[in-house]
């Protein structure tokens, strides 16, 4: 039964779900973001796949009440969370360690605007997820990048890592590191050691750390992910739990598709860290749940477990056949093997095409909406981020289209 039910999810991932004319930001947005109806959107991080018919059913029954007036998150929905966490990363969360908020985005300004004063330093890692610069800027903070490095650009086997000793030093003069874990735009799922490293250089400099693990159950096989702050409360030497400065933010949202519902938590073993945090957003007097997110993110956490174990069969299918694509026909790309999230981190910087040049091939020529390197900060020029939670036969396309692109280039020079 449960293999039938597998073929059966993953048989629904290859039909297409039309979006036009649903307010979708990466559909109906296409002309106000490239000046044109005709790309291909593959930009912003959502997918196209329906959701676990569990949320589905949950909002339907929802919907069916009728008035939608202001709502509280009920225990069930923590113990979700709890339970979830338990199950699939062996964390063991306690109930009173959950903040709830409209978002990972405003909890990144949440985080920075509640732990660090006026000025303070705080550390991101370009090219990462353009969110993180605009937390510290929006906060009137320092930024203070820790850029990650590129290994063997130019072959099969690129790869990310950090710049630990640089880290060190930029930690000397910063209040928080912002890590983005399995990293956004470049796939890296960090290790157990380097995340080790890590929390060795907090504790040496009293260093806060927000770790974004939104895309934590977003892994492929050939990697592992650990969550930051359950290696800080094992690693004794490390940190104490009275001291704890690992605050984590986790989410439904990209796992299962429905981050439009706006629902995430932080979980904050430290209650100064958690008074603060709870103190700020009730200044901001942001109202957090709804009708509707709260129904999904309890469905999701409850009854998405098959749903996301065929979803990740999938996308590593089609990741797999558009990497072996991409090597085999587009020679001037070089791509860079996710470890985990939907999001492909293509190497076009054989093209010798400035920023500008590179976003008018995509769009005009290629005929792609792709989110651009540049977005990601220092080390993301010459890049561009390709969205594939889509039917596989739409990503193929997309390459052809690209490929096309190219010999149209290549005859024009």
């Amino acid at each position: 039964m449960t293999h039938d039910l597998s073929h059966n999810l993953c048989n629904s991932f290859d039909e297409v779900v039309a979006r036009e004319g649903t307010q979708s930001l990466k559909f109906d947005g296409r002309f106000a973001t490239f000046g044109t109806h005709d790309v291909m959107p593959m930009w912003v991080a959502d997918m196209d796949f329906a959701v676990p018919e569990a949320i589905t059913k949950a909002l339907q029954a929802r919907a069916n009440h009728p008035v939608y007036g202001y709502s509280i998150a009920p225990e069930s929905l923590y113990e979700s969370l709890i339970d979830w966490l338990l199950a699939k990363h062996d964390w063991q969360v306690k109930r009173e360690w959950i903040v709830l908020t409209p978002g990972v985005v405003p909890s990144l300004n949440l985080v920075v605007a509640a732990l660090t004063a006026e000025n303070a330093g705080v550390i991101v890692q370009p090219p990462v997820y353009f969110p993180f610069f605009s937390a510290v800027t929006n906060q009137n903070r320092r930024l203070i990048e820790n850029p990650l490095v590129l290994h063997d650009g130019d072959t099969n086997h690129a790869h990310y890592a950090m710049d630990v000793e640089h880290l060190d030093a930029c930690a000397k003069d910063a209040t928080l590191l912002m890590l983005c874990s399995p990293h956004n735009p470049v796939g890296r799922v960090w290790s157990q050691g380097e995340l080790l490293q890590i929390l060795a250089i907090a504790q040496k400099h009293d260093l806060i750390v927000l770790s974004d693990e939104i895309h934590a159950d977003l892994v492929y096989a050939n990697a592992q992910h650990h969550l930051l702050s359950r290696l800080a409360l094992e690693s004794e030497k490390l940190i104490s739990d009275e001291s704890h400065r690992i605050i984590t933010a986790v989410s439904p949202s990209k796992t299962f598709n429905i981050p439009g519902l706006g629902l995430s938590a932080l979980i904050i073993p430290n209650a100064a860290h958690r008074q603060a945090i709870q103190s700020q957003l009730n200044k901001m007097g942001v109202s957090v749940a709804n009708p509707f997110n709260l129904v999904a993110f309890e469905a999701a956490y409850r009854e998405g477990d098959e749903w996301l174990n065929a979803l990740m069969a999938y996308l590593q299918n089609t990741c797999d056949e558009a990497i072996e694509f991409i090597q085999t026909h587009l020679p001037a790309i070089n791509v860079i093997r996710p470890q985990g999230t939907y999001l492909l981190w293509l190497d076009c910087r054989k093209l010798k095409l400035d920023h500008a040049a590179l976003n008018h091939f995509f769009i005009q020529e290629a005929k792609l909406g792709l989110s651009p390197g540049s977005m990601f900060g220092r080390g993301g020029e010459g890049f561009m981020r390709m969205n594939i939670g889509t039917p596989k036969a739409n990503v193929m396309a997309a390459l052809l289209r690209l490929k096309a692109g190219l010999a149209m280039k290549s005859v024009a020079t």
